[in-house]
Formats: structure tokens, sequence, C-alpha cells
């Protein structure tokens, strides 16, 4: 079996980082990029190759995509992380805080995935995981750039999957409620019906999922992984 290759962004840390860890276990060949060089280290460690760069940047990401193209000629998964955006009452955010926020939680997406949609295109496959938040659909004022640039995910998504569905290209969103690698606050676990945190590994064993051939039929959706913090209706 030809081997499979994913790409993470914003992995070098978190979520991201342990998305990277889960997918080289499950035997992916893995490129990281990562602001901070944590990414380029840990792509190492799991035999790949990192990028220090940032998500906002086209130039950056061509790099992390020519990079994995040149080493192992394919693209079989995308995964979408983010670092954090702006934070504060809805009506005082900037003008320039919004567009941060835009930059930050949907923008990372959409550039990536422009990126390597023509290349999963070709080979008449491949898979994008984006890690959006479980306040996409009912939206806290603890996080508003997040929940308003993150809904917008979920429609960009939709058109998306739409668009390429038949060339079996998929995505699908993750939403991740309060995850261990954020400080732990009794009110917060005490919200969450499960009573506990989730745990980095289980974001990373949803994201390994959906980039297996389990999930091969699985398009469009968001995905909830919050301890039944929100429900669909």
């Amino acid at each position: 079996m030809a081997e499979k290759i994913a790409l993470v962004t914003a992995g070098g840390s978190g979520m991201g980082a342990g998305a990277a860890r889960r997918l080289a276990a499950d035997g992916f060949r893995v490129a990281i990029l990562s602001s901070s060089g944590k990414g380029e280290a840990l792509a190492a460690e799991l035999g790949g190759f990192g990028v220090t760069g940032s998500n906002k940047s086209n130039d950056d990401l061509k790099r992390l995509v020519d990079g994995a193209l040149a080493k192992w000629g394919r693209i079989d998964v995308l995964v979408n992380s983010a670092g954090h955006g702006p934070r504060a009452p809805i009506t005082e955010i900037t003008d320039e805080q919004w567009h941060t926020g835009l930059d930050t939680y949907l923008l990372n997406v959409i550039r990536p995935t422009r990126l390597v949609t023509p290349v999963m295109q070709a080979q008449k496959g491949g898979a994008i995981i984006n890690i959006s938040t479980a306040w996409a659909f009912e939206p806290s004022a603890m996080f508003p750039t997040s929940a308003v640039f993150r809904a917008g995910l979920a429609a960009f998504t939709k058109i998306f999957t739409d668009t390429y569905a038949a060339d079996n290209v998929r995505m699908n969103n993750v939403l991740p409620g309060w995850i261990d690698s954020l400080p732990q606050l009794d009110a917060r676990r005490d919200n969450v019906p499960m009573k506990r945190y989730g745990k980095v590994e289980e974001i990373a064993a949803t994201v390994s999922f959906l980039a297996s051939d389990g999930a091969a039929y699985i398009t469009g959706q968001n995905i909830r992984v919050d301890g039944g913090l929100t429900r669909s209706v």
C-alpha cells in the first residue's frame, strides 16, 4: 500500500500537535507548519518535515505544500488548526481585531485549501479536516471572533463539499469543547454534562477517524466533541 501524507497547520502545540502525533502513529508521513519552531521540531521527531511560518502567509503555506509534493509526491490529508484570535465585548472589537479574527479562524482554512484541492482532485481523493469550535453554532461571548468566523467556516465547508464531493475530496469540521490543552477551571468543567475536560488525544482520535478510509462517506459535517456541552437540533 502506498504511504499516505498528511499536512498539519498550526501544529506546533495543542490540538494540532496532537493530531500530527496521532496521524504519524497511524502510519502517515507528516509535514507540519508552525510559527513557533515547535512544529519543525515535532515533524523531525515524527520522521517528517516542518516549516516555520504562519498560516496567515500564502508563501509559507506554499512552502509546506511544495515541500510535501517534492518529498512524497502526494497529499492525502490536510488538518487545519488555528491559534487564538481577539477577544473583547462584542461591540468593542475593532475593525482591525475583526480582520485578525478572519485571518485566524476562516482564512487559515481557505488559504491551504486552495493549494491542496487541485492536488487532491488529480489524485481523485483527499480529506480536509478543520479544527473548529463547539461554539460555532451556539456562540459564546467569551469567544466572539472564533464563533462568528467558524460559523462562516461551516458555510464555506458546505459549499466546498458540494463542489468537490464528486472528486472524492472530503471536508469536515471537528468542534472541540473544553479541552485539556486549555487552563482548567472548575466552573467550566461543571458546566459539561460529562463533568470533565476532553483530552487532546480524543480530538486527535476524531481527526484520525475522519482522515481514514472508514470515514470515506462522511463529508460536509460538523462533528461535536464536547462532552455533551452543545447539541445539534
